[in-house]
């Protein structure tokens, strides 16, 4: 699984990145080719998805049994790989995190890609809840269908979402940062919970851009928590490769995954996959994710072999970030198509 967080291990933007030589990447799948001799549980041919700390982008991956999960038969290896990041992390903000409720509403920004996808599809599990989505206007025609109410990401959506709902929504999922903070908080009824999952907003070029990163940092509006307990409003992080790697908290999410399997199982959920990229054409998917181009996951295929380039493929890296989203339509001529139809 190809994921934003990858984009920013690339460029230095997350705490005590690893020295390189560096093999990214946290989620895979795959078939079992050697057990530990105290493993129970699995045998050589099973096949599985897990969660890797690093070195996931690999023809063979290693990782502690906790991480693996037999995956159901009726799913595909894509499917598999676009499933663990993005579908824990939905499950935990809003059912451990933000205890969404039957008739709750809920504002998740990056509608179309992966995790935003995911939350859609679970808050459609729960009866009567109202989604409130941002993503870019060129993919609205295909997510229309899993979000209640969709705005253009460059629109004002705060006055957008107090227009149809006056006192605003139960549940904030923040991945931008910067001045969406502050959008997120104001926007939140009494008993109300914004989370913070991701900071993309810091992500504006091809390298850190300390410019981007200071910018970002001082546009969230400072938190006062007496503030908070006048408003009754909660405010929280989540960061799901730091509770399994750094807090060690491979039981809960193992508990998680049951449930996510048996709602994929009864047909409730399904990955989204945008699309399959062989890992030589790594530099061309990452700037499909770079450029907020995708809808639902991007994998890499080990097995696939490269999409031959197009007449007018460019291979130049393009700066359009998240500020200049409105023109990213534009690339879709420019790069390597290999989509699922």
């Amino acid at each position: 699984g190809l994921n934003f967080i990858d984009l920013m291990v690339r460029q230095g933007n997350i705490d005590n990145p690893p020295k390189t030589p560096l093999v990214p990447g946290f989620e895979c799948s795959g078939i079992v080719e050697a057990l530990g001799d105290s493993v129970k549980g699995f045998e050589i041919g099973d096949r599985v998805m897990a969660f890797v700390n690093y070195n996931a982008w690999a023809e063979v991956v290693c990782t502690p049994v906790e991480f693996v999960y037999k995956i159901p038969d009726d799913m595909s290896f894509s499917e598999a790989a676009a499933f663990p990041m993005n579908f824990v992390t939905a499950y935990m903000m809003l059912f451990e995190v933000a205890n969404l409720r039957e008739g709750m509403s809920v504002l998740v920004h990056s509608a179309g890609g992966g995790v935003g996808q995911a939350v859609a599809q679970l808050c459609s599990t729960v009866p009567n809840v109202t989604v409130f989505g941002t993503a870019s206007s060129f993919k609205h025609e295909a997510i229309k269908d899993s979000v209640t109410h969709l705005f253009d990401r460059n629109a004002d959506y705060v006055q957008e979402v107090k227009r149809i709902s006056t006192d605003g929504v139960d549940i904030v999922l923040d991945c931008l940062c910067g001045e969406n903070t502050g959008k997120g908080l104001s926007l939140l009824k009494p008993l109300g919970t914004y989370i913070l999952y991701g900071s993309s907003n810091m992500v504006t070029g091809e390298t850190k851009s300390f410019f981007s990163f200071a910018k970002s940092w001082w546009q969230v509006e400072k938190v006062n928590p007496i503030k908070l307990y006048e408003e009754n409003k909660v405010m929280a992080g989540f960061s799901l490769l730091n509770l399994l790697f750094k807090q060690n908290r491979g039981s809960l999410i193992k508990g998680v995954m049951d449930k996510l399997l048996n709602l994929y199982t009864n047909k409730k959920i399904k990955p989204v996959v945008d699309s399959l990229w062989a890992l030589e054409e790594v530099k061309e998917a990452m700037q499909r994710i770079h450029d907020r181009g995708n809808i639902g996951k991007l994998i890499l295929d080990v097995e696939k072999a490269p999409t031959p380039l197009m007449a007018n493929d460019s291979t130049e890296t393009s700066e359009a970030g998240e500020e200049e989203e409105d023109h990213e339509g534009d690339n879709e001529n420019k790069e390597r198509m290999p989509f699922i139809q």
